[in-house]
C-alpha cells in the first residue's frame, strides 16, 4: 500500500472505512480473516483497530449519529432523521423498508412527539406507517376524511349556536366538486383558512365530504333534504342523483306534498312527477297529513289547481284551513278568521265549494267562518235558486283518476253447486313490475239475480295487514264484477308478492273464474299471479273468485 494511503489516519477516512466495514453483513464479517485478503485490507484493518483503540464508546456512538445525521438530514417536521435505538447500518436500508419494520415491531419504541403522531378522523392515533396499512389511494383518500391531518382548510358549517368546525384539503374537494374548484384555485379564490358555510347542516355537509373522499354515500332520512341541497349547491351531481333516489323509494302519502316543495326548488322533474302519482292517487292521505301544513304557499296554490286529485272537496277545504292555521304559527300571528284569510289570499279561492253537497256544505265551510257572510249566502243561493249568483269559487268538479282494471281471467261461468260463500276466505297473491295504488277489488255477484252480500276485505305483504274494509255490496243477477274499494288507495311497491282477500258472507251462489293467467299485462304495468295459502274457499290463479284488481298507476 502507497504511503500517500497512510492518511486514511484522518478522522473522516477512518470513520468512512468504520461505516463500510460495519456494512457489511454479519456471516462475511466472522468468515473474514484480516490480512487473508491482498491489498489494502491488512493496513486498513490496522489502521481502524488503532483509531477504536483511540476512541471511547461513547465517542464513537456519537460519531455515528452524526455520520447518519450528515447522509439523512433532518425530515420536514423537524424529527431527527436517526431515532434512538437506531444503528448506523439501518439507516442505510430503503426508506420503505425502514417503514415498514417500524410498523412490524413489537419492541418498545420511544414515544413519538406530537408533531409524528397521526391523527384520524376518529381521534385515533395513526403509526407513522399508517400508509402501509392503507395499499390502495381510495383507503387513503377515506382516512383522511373529516382528518386535521394535513388539513389545509377549514369549514365552520352551520348556523351561528350550532355550527361544527371541519377540517378538508383542498386538493381532494376541488377534484370533486367544480364550486370547491373556482373557491380554492379560481380567480376569485379564498385566502380565508376558515370558510364560513351558515346555510348546511352539519351532517348533510360530512356526508358530502365523505362522498368526496371515498365514494361512499350514507344517506339517511333524517338529513337527505339537507344533503340534497349541499350536493346541488357544489355541483356534485351523483350524490344528488343517490339523494333524490333514496327519496324516490320513501316516498308516501305523509312526505309526498312536502317531497313536492323541495323537488321543485331543487328543479328535479323526475322526483317531482313521482311526488305527484302520490299526491293524485293518496290525495285525502296527502292533504291530511302533518307534511301538507309545512309546504310553501305557491305549492299550497299548484296542489289546489290540481284537476287529478282524488279526493272529495270538503276534505280539500278542511285541509287548507289547516295549512292556513299552521302559517299562522309560523309568522307569529293568532289564528283568528282575518290572520287566516289573509296567509291563504287567493288560494282560498282555488277551492270548489260549490262542487261539494249542499250537506256537506252546510255542515263544514259554511260553519267555519272563514267565508263572509255574503260568500256563504251566494253559496247557499247557489244550490238551491233557479237564478244562481255569481261566485269566485270555481264550478267544475275535479276529474280526479280514472281507475283502471286487471282482469285475471278469461271466461267465467256459474253452477248449481257452486261458488258458495259461508264465511271462508278467498285469496290470491300478485306482484307487479312498477309502482302502483291498490284502490279495491272487483268481485262476482250472485248467479241467481239480485242479492246483497257483505264482505271483507284485506291488503297484506308478509302477513303484515296493509289495508282492509268491510262493506256491503248488491249484484244484479249478471256476470258483471262489482267494486269494492278501500278507505284509501294503497301504495304497492314493485317485485314485491302483496296478498289480497275477501270473505263474502250470503245465501246465494254467484259466479266465478276460469281459464285464468298467471300473468297480465295492463297497460304500462304487468301482474304476476300465484295461489295462496289463505285461501280456504278454491280461489287460485285458474279460477275462482277475485277477478279484477283495481288500481291507480
Amino acid at each position: 500500500m502507497p504511503t500517500a494511503d497512510c492518511r486514511l489516519l484522518h478522522h473522516g477516512r477512518v470513520m468512512r472505512c468504520l461505516t463500510c466495514l460495519l456494512f457489511l453483513p454479519e456471516t462475511l464479517k466472522k468468515s473474514l480473516k484480516i490480512g487473508t485478503l491482498p491489498g489494502r485490507l491488512p493496513l486498513c484493518s490496522e489502521l481502524l483497530t488503532l483509531s477504536l483503540s483511540l476512541k471511547n464508546k461513547k465517542k464513537k456512538q456519537a460519531q455515528e449519529k452524526k455520520m447518519a445525521a450528515e447522509l439523512y438530514p433532518a425530515n420536514v417536521n423537524g424529527t431527527a432523521g436517526l431515532q434512538s435505538g437506531t444503528t448506523v447500518a439501518d439507516t442505510e436500508k430503503p426508506k420503505e423498508v425502514q417503514v415498514c419494520q417500524a410498523s412490524s415491531s413489537t419492541s418498545a419504541a420511544t414515544t413519538p412527539t406530537s408533531n409524528q403522531q397521526n391523527i384520524t378522523n376518529n381521534n385515533t392515533v395513526e403509526p407513522a406507517s399508517w400508509q402501509c396499512s392503507h395499499p390502495t389511494l381510495r383507503e387513503r383518500n377515506a382516512l383522511m376524511f373529516n382528518n386535521e391531518l394535513m388539513a389545509d382548510v377549514h369549514f365552520i358549517v352551520g348556523p351561528p349556536g350550532e355550527s361544527q368546525k371541519v377540517p378538508a384539503h383542498k386538493y381532494v374537494l376541488a377534484v370533486g366538486s367544480s364550486v370547491f374548484c373556482a373557491m380554492f384555485y379560481g380567480d376569485l379564490a379564498e385566502e380565508e383558512s376558515e370558510i364560513q358555510i351558515p346555510d348546511v347542516e352539519p351532517a348533510a355537509f360530512l356526508i358530502l365530504l365523505k362522498y368526496l373522499y371515498s365514494d361512499e354515500i350514507d344517506l339517511e332520512a333524517d338529513t337527505v333534504l339537507a344533503t340534497l341541497y349541499a350536493a346541488k349547491k357544489y355541483i356534485v351531481p351523483a350524490l344528488a342523483k343517490a339523494c333524490v333516489t333514496f327519496l324516490e323509494t320513501s316516498l308516501e302519502a305523509k312526505n309526498a306534498c312536502v317531497l313536492l316543495s323541495q323537488s321543485r326548488l331543487f328543479e328535479e322533474p323526475e322526483l317531482t312527477q313521482r311526488c305527484w302519482e302520490v299526491i293524485d292517487a293518496q290525495a285525502e292521505l296527502a292533504l291530511c297529513s302533518e307534511g301538507f301544513c309545512e309546504i310553501d304557499l305557491q305549492t299550497l296554490e299548484i296542489i289546489l289547481q290540481r284537476e287529478t286529485l282524488n279526493a272529495k272537496e270538503v276534505v280539500i277545504f278542511d285541509a287548507v284551513l289547516n295549512w292556513a292555521s299552521a302559517e299562522c304559527k309560523r309568522q307569529g300571528l293568532g289564528p283568528t278568521i282575518r290572520n287566516r284569510r289573509e296567509v291563504l289570499g287567493k288560494a282560498l279561492f282555488l277551492v270548489r265549494i260549490p262542487t261539494m253537497t249542499l250537506e256537506e256544505f252546510a255542515n263544514g265551510a259554511a260553519q267555519s267562518d272563514i267565508l263572509t257572510l255574503e260568500e256563504t249566502h251566494n253559496v247557499f243561493l247557489w244550490f238551491t235558486a233557479a237564478k244562481k249568483p255569481q261566485l269566485d269559487f270555481p264550478l267544475t268538479p275535479r276529474k280526479g283518476l280514472a281507475p283502471q282494471r286487471c282482469h285475471r281471467f278469461q271466461s267465467s261461468a256459474y253452477r248449481s253447486n257452486q261458488w258458495r260463500y259461508r264465511g271462508r276466505c278467498d285469496s290470491i297473491q300478485f306482484a307487479v313490475d312498477k309502482r302502483i295504488f291498490i284502490a279495491g277489488l272487483g268481485l262476482y255477484g250472485s248467479s241467481g239475480g239480485k242479492a246483497e252480500y257483505s264482505v271483507k276485505i284485506e291488503l297484506k305483504r308478509q302477513g303484515i295487514i296493509l289495508a282492509q274494509n268491510l262493506t256491503k255490496f248488491v249484484s244484479d243477477g249478471s256476470s258483471s264484477t262489482f267494486p269494492v274499494w278501500f278507505e284509501n288507495p294503497v301504495q304497492v311497491e314493485q317485485d314485491t308478492f302483496y296478498t289480497v282477500s275477501a270473505v263474502l258472507d250470503g245465501s246465494e251462489l254467484s259466479y266465478f273464474g276460469q281459464e285464468g293467467m298467471t300473468e297480465v299485462q295492463c297497460g304500462k304495468v304487468t301482474f304476476q299471479f300465484q295461489c295462496s295459502s289463505d285461501s280456504t274457499n278454491g280461489t287460485g290463479v285458474q279460477g275462482g273468485q277475485i277477478p279484477e284488481l283495481i288500481f291507480y298507476s
